[in-house]
């Protein structure tokens, strides 16, 4: 939980969560763009991002890497994007 790659991957997680959390929202509306309660709608959105976070918190030390509490590692080695890359000695 206090990786750099750890955040990253928890930071992709919760806008992902607002976005589909937002998007939900529009649809379930069933109106028109220019009908729709923004503010309810980002606040609905808001809270499903703060709470994918406080998940990725709470399951940090279950599992073998990740914020995901069913991620496991892949056979390819290190990810780029979350890995901290080797070091020579």
């Amino acid at each position: 939980m206090w990786s750099i790659g750890f955040w990253k991957a928890t930071a992709e997680r919760a806008i992902r969560t607002f976005a589909q959390a937002l998007a939900a929202v529009l649809v379930a509306g069933a109106t028109s763009l220019l009908d729709v309660d923004w503010a309810a709608a980002l606040g609905t959105a808001g809270l499903a991002a703060l709470l994918a976070v406080l998940t990725a918190v709470g399951t940090a030390g279950i599992g073998p890497h990740g914020p995901g509490v069913l991620e496991a590692p892949t056979a390819s080695g290190p990810h780029p994007a979350t890995d901290p890359p080797a070091t020579r000695t």
